[in-house]
């Protein structure tokens, strides 16, 4: 094994009570995953015991007190967690939220300080972890808090990429919040994932309307015409491949979005429905526009099945496949940007 190309994936577990300790156990049962990637899990040696019992699996677990004693090719546990924890299978509480957050604060510590290569986290409940401590509505709002950049949801597979202008906000405040800055920066964001993140040189982005039928020139509201279209249009003007905004009812049923490499919602459910119905199980979460790489499995803490041995591990390997590959693409991008020949020939490339 070339343990120079084994990259340590950092991953929190979510929550406890959940299907993450599962999902995470079943991804590295294979033991090619683990001669392509190093898990570091920070929990606690005692509970991923009890999940292995649990479900019956074969894998094995390597403590470690140290992010500097991490064993390549190895499922390495950081011994982060108090030990009295019980599991209680798809129970929200306030410890297993703790425990969801203990775990995530010490993992996105060890990337910022290099520890770990590429961060994957397990799903957490919103509910479970709110405290006086931790007031964010989920991992991307608390990612963009500790890690340099612009946040953006992107939701990626291999046929489809959908980013959000709003993710987490009640539906009564999407209007309120979409502002033509906004819209700006996370094209600008999309833009630079797209190019950086995922190597594809003069990106297509097609933007869908705020509004049913975009507004219907002012009929079902104006936010399209007064927000959107004058930021798409400035967009377009500064050399941007930018179409839209689309009706978003028939946009993904038409298969129009097959013609662009990432399509922009307005909203959390007007991209994610229309997503996880055409990759659920395939897709991942991923964090774009950050100094460091994160996803996520493309679905929730499963507790309707916490505990049943039934959890499906796709996703999870999805997204560790993701994380790897776009650190690498990255890193070939940033070497190939750095030398100033080479990107001058790429920018005579690009115009």
């Amino acid at each position: 094994m070339d343990k120079q190309k084994n990259i340590k994936v950092g991953i929190s577990i979510g929550d406890p009570n959940g299907v993450g300790g599962e999902i995470v156990l079943k991804a590295f049962e294979d033991p090619m995953m683990l001669e392509m990637y190093t898990p570091v899990i920070f929990a606690s040696t005692r509970l991923f015991s009890f999940y292995l019992k649990e479900f019956s699996l074969s894998n094995k677990i390597h403590g470690i007190k140290s992010l500097d004693n991490i064993v390549i090719g190895k499922i390495n546990v950081v011994r982060l967690l108090e030990d009295d924890f019980k599991v209680e299978w798809g129970t929200v509480s306030p410890k297993a939220g703790e425990i969801a957050i203990k775990s995530l604060r010490a993992a996105v510590l060890a990337l910022k300080d290099d520890k770990i290569s590429v961060l994957v986290t397990a799903p957490i409940h919103k509910e479970a972890i709110q405290s006086q401590d931790f007031n964010f509505p989920g991992h991307t709002d608390f990612l963009n808090q500790e890690l340099e950049g612009e946040s953006l949801m992107f939701m990626i597979s291999e046929s489809l990429r959908v980013g959000l202008i709003t993710d987490h906000v009640p539906i009564s405040e999407v209007s309120n919040q979409i502002t033509g800055k906004l819209i700006k920066t996370k094209i600008g964001t999309i833009k630079k994932s797209l190019k950086r993140d995922f190597g594809i040189t003069k990106p297509k982005i097609a933007v869908l309307g705020i509004n049913p039928h975009v507004g219907d020139n002012g009929v079902i509201g104006t936010d399209d015409q007064e927000k959107l279209i004058p930021a798409l249009e400035d967009l377009r003007e500064d050399g941007n491949i930018i179409f839209g905004p689309y009706a978003a009812d028939a946009f993904f049923g038409s298969g129009n979005y097959k013609n662009f490499d990432a399509i922009l919602a307005s909203y959390h459910d007007q991209g994610l429905i229309p997503f996880k119905t055409l990759s659920f199980g395939s897709g991942v979460n991923y964090t774009a526009g950050l100094s460091h790489v994160r996803t996520s499995p493309d679905h929730g803490t499963g507790f309707d099945i916490a505990g049943k041995n039934e959890a499906n591990p796709s996703s999870m390997i999805a997204a560790i496949h993701a994380a790897v590959a776009i650190y690498r693409k990255r890193k070939s991008y940033d070497k190939l940007t750095s030398n100033p020949l080479k990107s001058q020939a790429r920018k005579r490339r690009e115009y």
